[in-house]
């Protein structure tokens, strides 16, 4: 049975008098709702029950098709063109994505544990469950990466992302509607929603893979007002579900559990209105979420205990005590307005690392969607999952505001709760998409259905089978004219930027020909070092197959805060990195370098050459950088397959005791400048005192 042809259902969410019309428009279980027409014989149950099965089959099927065209439409320059080496950007976030679903992979292969390495942040090593590491999707794509590389993997995630979260809010809404296309609908919003696109561009996939939230509610719904299955059964369920969200985004898992906690309350202070069946169904919920609890809990007790606790662990704010992840949020005008694309954050995304196109709003729903929503909600306003999801919806908007400081934010009641500092309160968009798609997918139904028996009640027809399918055809016309309004806006605000832009991931030759055959135990600094904003020697060392470990990385583990006593060396070395202008060499600098250098357990420093690199990987001070690691390790470099090498640094002497005038000297020139030039360069920090060495 269906939402509103139970008792209870009626209660909590139900039609009030038109209740029973629904009831009689629905199978026996909920599954699927029954049709009515002429086409299908309910004569017979058996024969009815195969036939609602194909159409269930059938429709889910060609839902998973339209979901797939449009996700690879959506990735058409990646599919089109060589979807091993090309993607959103080897640089920046992707680049560290790319790092965490290679790393479970490499370590399923060579018996290593998944959740932890130091071939990053080398010798402290990185902790993939305080971080957004993506291990979930790591783990069961391994094959993928085994056969054809991590950039691939990267890109079946990018893809696979609106296709299952589309396609979960697919199954969940066809429990409540008559009319397929409009739980088709409903994906079509969640599933390639502003929200998820604008995720994807970076490759945050813990929040674009979105199709567990959709899942959560059916279990939900199960145990609180169906209750047709086994609580036991349900609570299993849903503990696993908890599991897999947990692998695969922490941040949304609580985000699910406070939009969660809401409805759940909202529907209990309706209960009270109506006790008896309140209390008729608490034992069933209450088997249902004890269950899911033991089943999560028994599961996620180590992995809770690795992420808070583990090696490498991240405690407190993971941005530092004066980041700012709370501060800002959503706002009322670019929910109602297109927001124009930040020129200046869209150049430095350019530069430094990120997608290489303009960033359109990600929480922009369009006056057509809202109208659409609010207006379903007046005309059929005794359907009380319209009012649930708008109440949940509703709240979710606030929580989204974040801190806004000078006022108070319905986020400052939730942000005193451990680790929640580390929460970005702008992500309740997930929520309010996922409210928005229930009720849109709702409304649409209602349309074809409200239309649908309009037509019938007109008198005067002879032929009952024509008419019959000129009132589907009006409804349904209806319906999808429902849908235009909803979803054109956002459609034509995203028209200009798909499909989305994606870039040739560019291997520096050494990375190519020399790093994938290094000898021993092999611990690289790799400029541009990877925890300075540029990070693609992270995707250089994931397609070399981890053959070698890496100072430094991506993410939060990055912060100074968290160098130790490299904190000194790792600053320089970061502002050398990005700078784009002269810099000096100066003893002390050199002292620090080398006190970071030792401390990491450097074995090789390698700079490749930046020319035919784009800007985003590019170190421009070459010259600099190539005088100040010299006089740190006391020995020049090797030139090697286009690029700059130290080698045996762990067995490097005492570094170069040079003043900083005659660093200065020995560094002059161009940043870049010749092999040559560069070779004098270095080789002056080493010599006796002479004559500076420049271009000429």
């Amino acid at each position: 049975m269906t939402a509103t042809d139970h008792p209870a259902a009626e209660q909590a969410y139900g039609d009030g008098p038109t209740a029973s019309a629904t009831a009689s428009a629905t199978g026996p279980t909920g599954d699927e709702p029954v049709r009515t027409d002429s086409s299908v014989r309910t004569d017979h149950p058996g024969r009815q029950s195969r036939i609602l099965g194909d159409q269930g089959t059938r429709g889910l099927l060609i839902a998973s098709g339209a979901y797939l065209v449009l996700a690879v439409l959506l990735w058409w320059n990646v599919w089109s063109t060589h979807p091993t080496s090309t993607t959103t950007c080897g640089c920046g976030d992707s680049s560290l994505f790319t790092w965490f679903l290679e790393w479970p992979a490499y370590a399923l292969s060579h018996g290593l544990n998944p959740l932890y390495s130091t071939a990053l942040f080398h010798p402290t090593g990185v902790n993939l469950l305080s971080n957004t590491a993506e291990v979930g999707l790591g783990v069961v794509l391994s094959p993928v990466t085994w056969l054809f590389g991590p950039v691939a993997t990267l890109n079946v995630s990018l893809t696979l992302s609106p296709l299952l979260s589309a396609l979960a809010m697919f199954v969940l809404v066809r429990r409540w509607v008559y009319w397929q296309p409009a739980a088709f609908v409903a994906g079509l919003l969640y599933g390639f929603s502003p929200f998820v696109l604008i995720a994807l561009t970076d490759a945050h996939l813990m929040l674009a893979m979105a199709p567990i939230a959709p899942l959560v509610v059916i279990c939900l719904d199960e145990l609180l007002v169906r209750q047709t299955r086994s609580p036991v059964w349900t609570g299993v369920v849903l503990g696993l579900l908890v599991t897999v969200e947990f692998f695969i985004g922490t941040e949304v898992l609580v985000l699910m559990v406070i939009a969660a906690a809401v409805g759940v309350a909202l529907m209990a202070l309706y209960g009270l209105w109506h006790l008896q069946v309140l209390l008729q169904r608490a034992r069933h919920a209450l088997v249902a979420l004890v269950t899911a609890g033991v089943t999560a809990g028994v599961l996620l007790i180590y992995p809770v205990w690795f992420a808070l606790a583990g090696p490498a662990h991240l405690s407190g704010p993971v941005w530092g005590p004066d980041s700012h992840l709370g501060d800002g949020g959503t706002n009322v005008h670019d929910y109602l307005l297109p927001g124009a694309p930040s020129a200046t954050f869209t150049s430095l995304a350019h530069r430094l690392g990120g997608y290489q196109a303009p960033t359109l709003s990600a929480q922009y729903f369009g006056i057509g969607l809202l109208a659409v929503l609010m207006a379903g909600l007046v005309l059929w306003r005794r359907d009380r999952r319209l009012w649930l999801f708008a109440a949940v919806g509703v709240i979710s908007v606030p929580l989204s505001f974040g801190l806004q400081p000078h006022r108070w934010t319905l986020w400052r009641l939730f942000v005193r709760f451990p680790l929640m500092e580390n929460i970005i309160p702008s992500r309740f968009l997930l929520i309010t998409y996922l409210c928005a798609a229930v009720m849109l997918g709702i409304i649409v139904d209602r349309t074809f259905r409200g239309v649908s028996r309009w037509i019938t009640a007109t008198p005067g027809d002879r032929h009952p089978a024509a008419p019959a399918i000129a009132r589907r055809g009006a409804a349904a016309i209806a319906a999808l004219m429902v849908a235009a309004i909803a979803l054109g806006p956002i459609a034509g605000y995203f028209s200009s930027g798909v499909p989305l832009t994606a870039e040739p991931v560019v291997v520096p030759t050494w990375f190519r020909t020399a790093g994938p055959h290094l000898r021993g135990h092999q611990v690289l600094l790799v400029f541009p070092v990877p925890f300075a904003l540029l990070q693609s020697a992270m995707t250089w060392q994931s397609v070399d197959g981890m053959s070698f470990s890496m100072v430094g990385g991506g993410g939060p583990g990055s912060l100074p805060s968290r160098a130790g006593n490299e904190r000194a060396g790792q600053n320089y070395l970061g502002n050398v990195s990005i700078a784009g202008g002269p810099q000096g060499v100066t003893p002390q600098e050199v002292a620090a370098v080398r006190q970071a250098l030792d401390g990491w357990g450097v074995t090789m420093v390698v700079i490749p050459d930046p020319d035919n690199l784009p800007i985003y990987e590019r170190l421009h001070l070459v010259r600099t950088t190539a005088v100040l690691i010299t006089a740190a390790t006391g020995q020049p470099p090797i030139r090697q397959a286009g690029a700059w090498v130290w080698t045996r640094v762990n067995h490097a002497g005492p570094p170069v005791a040079a003043s900083a005038t005659r660093l200065t000297l020995c560094g002059a020139g161009p940043p870049g400048g010749s092999v040559a030039s560069i070779q004098r360069s270095t080789a002056c920090v080493v010599a006796t005192p002479a004559s500076p060495s420049t271009d000429r």
